[in-house]
């Protein structure tokens, strides 16, 4: 794409696991759909010394790896071509030295002098501020001949104090403009057609309110475990690494009120709105722990972390008035799915219609409804109608390569602002209690009976992910 101007991405963390499941890839796949211009480069930067020659040995076997995340044939022509833009630098992260020899080298790569650049930080969260502080040293920070960028990953801090120190380092370096804190959901296209769906279409988004709406469910479980993630999970917990984003901003997008633009401010602002209306009930708060989960490398014996999580909720404004919203998630569990539901309200004592806007698997938007049986007999069935992304027989932007592509346009619509970050955390803080109980339960169930006991209070049930729509 020649009409889009030249960059550096540079990779701090090049060798680490996130570059390795998620970027690399992305890159692949940006540098296949010619995505980017011709003149972009690419610079690793880890502790390993290596050749460029090996680096980009690295690069193929890292490509040819076995990653759920990207199961597509490599095309050896993409291949070379992503090559010939990516090189590499080795040296300590906090050594001087290696940022000398980093603005060296794009010197060299752009001696024209346009020195645009996009700073990935895939590495600790402790590392960062002292990246910036040589950063901004060797002027890498400076915008006066050409962007700065500044990409960093959740989670943003592990609280509400924690997230506001660390957005303070960042504009100690950057101006607001230049940050992008992502979370790869905000990256995922059927999240991000929940704004399409909603607000370009006048079917639905007169109903979603408490006239209509019986309550609202969020669900993100997953069959499998932490896997080789147990140093860094089990400091986290699953309601902070993905209650505190993942579910939240999913929550935002489904009942935020329609903003005046699509535009980057209006968009964000109403999430936040929305995001700032939300009840905390630290009495329906319900914490699990799956059998066998202390078991796992790098997890402590007596680890008291959380992998399920489920809670109640309110939107306390006039639309939705005393509509629970019931949010869970966790690992281990029957099924894996990621889904959005709005359930109307009965009627008379037939099953509820329902409008599922579901993100793995089978993705796609749904709506359950009740239609009669062929036949003699008045016999009434539920049935889909539905917008299926198979059906369109192409393979969906893995939201890595979406993120990525948004970043080299300086589009920060599905990035979240530090007014965002913290509004979440200060939700996830008064949820939390000083000394939660944690419910142990069966891998392969749907977790703790506690969770079940929440939500029957109020005369509910949990949903169960259906696996009957979107199939082909």
């Amino acid at each position: 794409m020649r009409h889009m101007e030249s960059f550096s991405l540079i990779i701090f963390g090049v060798t680490g696991n996130l570059a390795q499941i998620k970027l690399i890839p992305a890159l692949y796949d940006l540098v296949a759909s010619n995505l980017l211009p011709d003149n972009f480069s690419v610079i690793g930067i880890a502790r390993t010394p290596m050749s460029r020659p090996k680096f980009h040995t690295y690069l193929n076997r890292v490509l040819h790896q076995d990653n759920p995340h990207h199961r597509h044939p490599i095309d050896s022509t993409v291949y070379h071509h992503l090559c010939q833009k990516c090189h590499y630098l080795d040296g300590n992260l906090t050594d001087n030295q290696l940022y000398t020899n980093l603005t060296t080298l794009l010197k060299k790569l752009h001696p024209n002098g346009n020195h645009n650049k996009i700073l990935y930080l895939a590495t600790y969260p402790q590392l960062y501020e002292g990246i910036f502080a040589h950063l901004k040293t060797s002027h890498l920070t400076q915008e006066r001949r050409g962007w700065s960028r500044v990409i960093i990953e959740k989670p943003i801090g592990t609280n509400l104090a924690s997230a506001r120190t660390l957005n303070k380092i960042l504009l100690q370096y950057f101006r607001e403009n230049q940050i992008y804190r992502l979370d790869h959901y905000l990256g995922k296209e059927t999240l991000q057609n929940v704004l399409t769906f909603r607000f370009s279409n006048n079917i639905f988004e007169p109903l979603i309110n408490h006239e209509y709406v019986d309550h609202i469910q969020i669900t993100a479980t997953e069959s499998f475990g932490i896997g080789k993630r147990g140093g860094y999970y089990d400091t986290v917990g699953a309601l902070k690494d993905v209650g505190q984003n993942h579910l939240l901003q999913m929550l935002a997008l489904a009942t935020m009120n329609a903003p005046k633009s699509f535009a980057t401010q209006a968009i964000t602002q109403q999430r936040v709105k929305l995001l700032k209306s939300l009840t905390p009930l630290p009495k329906s708060l319900i914490l699990g722990q799956y059998s066998g989960y202390r078991r796992e490398d790098y997890v402590a014996k007596n680890s008291q972390t959380d992998t399920y999580f489920a809670f109640k909720t309110f939107i306390s404004n006039s639309r939705f008035g005393k509509v629970p919203i019931y949010i869970r998630g966790g690992k281990k569990l029957t099924r894996t799915a990621t889904e959005i539901a709005i359930v109307f309200k009965r009627k008379h004592t037939l099953e509820p219609n329902l409008l599922i806007y579901r993100l793995q698997p089978n993705e796609g938007i749904v709506v359950k409804i009740l239609t009669k049986t062929p036949g003699h007999e008045k016999k009434i069935e539920p049935a889909y109608m539905q917008f299926c992304y198979k059906s369109l027989n192409q393979n969906l932007p893995d939201p890595y390569e979406r993120l990525i592509y948004d970043v080299t346009r300086g589009d920060q619509t599905f990035f979240n602002d530090a007014p965002e970050i913290e509004t979440q955390w200060r939700f996830i803080d008064q949820l939390l209690p000083k000394n939660p109980q944690l419910h142990p339960y069966r891998s392969g169930s749907w977790g703790p009976k506690a969770a079940d006991q929440m939500i029957a209070a109020d005369n509910r049930t949990w949903l169960e992910p259906s696996v009957a729509f979107c199939q082909f």
